[in-house]
């Protein structure tokens, strides 16, 4: 017995993704049941509106040029944009499309990916941020430095670094533990933060040691003004161990291109051994 098949419009309604016809000017001509289980409008909603129209503002030039690019005859495979929900909230599609100009309409399917880009976006963060402070991590900082150079190198201007270290830390959380160390290395990267201008970067190379990349520094001194600026507000962090006083020191190296290193590693190097004969300058003096 031959089986009896439901209408095409009927064997699409029964697919989980969206499926949609539009016009050579977009206009939508079908939506399947996916398209409405999904975005929240059904055909009543869309027939003869601009698909262009539900789209995010900010998506729409780039969708406008993929859809030119599919009446050219390429068709396009993983699209992303996001679309308005009817209820108002946003909704991240990838779509596969295609043009058949015989009929003049393009058909595209669509997927829902929300939470699929949510976690892509917290795997790009994780990628570049250190997860305990939230700065920087040291492979976003050495990619911003190697941007910063080339547009130094081009302007003909400088940068400068700060490496900080902080005084007394293995102390604090040896006595109030690695939750209080955890603690305090937030409230060291807040105070960082408080202090650099739009464009700068704050980094966590690991442990209790930092880095500050200053873009279109190129005085020594601006550099040592931002340092001293960090260690006033570190004066004011309470260390959150009883009977360790309030505030926290820390010694801070300071290196500027072109003057002290051409390159990144020359830099860091630097920057790290003035940072450790600081330290070593400060231990002198409270010896003496």
């Amino acid at each position: 017995m031959t089986p009896i098949l439901p209408a095409p419009a009927e064997v699409l309604d029964l697919l989980p993704d969206a499926v949609c016809v539009v016009d050579a000017e977009g206009r939508y001509l079908f939506v399947n049941a996916g398209f409405e289980r999904i975005l929240g409008y059904g055909i009543r909603d869309v027939l003869g509106r601009r698909a262009f129209d539900f789209v995010h503002p900010d998506d729409r030039a780039d969708t406008r040029a993929q859809a030119s690019r599919i009446m050219q005859g390429q068709e396009q495979r993983h699209f992303r944009n996001r679309y308005v929900h009817r209820g108002g909230h946003l909704v991240d599609m990838q779509w596969s499309a295609t043009w058949h100009p015989a009929y003049g309409v393009r058909i595209g399917v669509g997927r829902e990916i929300t939470e699929l880009r949510r976690t892509e976006q917290q795997l790009e963060y994780l990628a570049h941020h250190d997860p305990l402070t939230g700065l920087a991590n040291r492979h976003a900082l050495h990619q911003a430095l190697e941007s910063a150079l080339a547009q130094a190198r081009i302007a003909a201007s400088g940068l400068c670094l700060l490496y900080i270290d902080l005084d007394g830390f293995k102390a604090t959380n040896d006595a109030g533990g690695h939750e209080a160390g955890d603690r305090l290395l937030q409230a060291v990267a807040r105070c960082i933060e408080r202090v650099l201008r739009r464009g700068d970067v704050a980094a966590r190379m690991g442990g209790d040691e930092f880095v500050v990349l200053l873009p279109g520094c190129p005085d020594p001194s601006d550099a040592a003004c931002t340092a001293d600026a960090i260690r006033m507000h570190l004066s004011r962090i309470d260390p959150v161990v009883p009977d360790a006083g309030r505030g926290i020191e820390a010694s801070i190296g300071i290196a500027c291109f072109p003057r002290d290193g051409q390159d990144t590693r020359a830099l860091l190097a630097h920057a790290d051994h003035a940072m450790y004969a600081a330290k070593r300058g400060a231990r002198a003096v409270a010896a003496d």
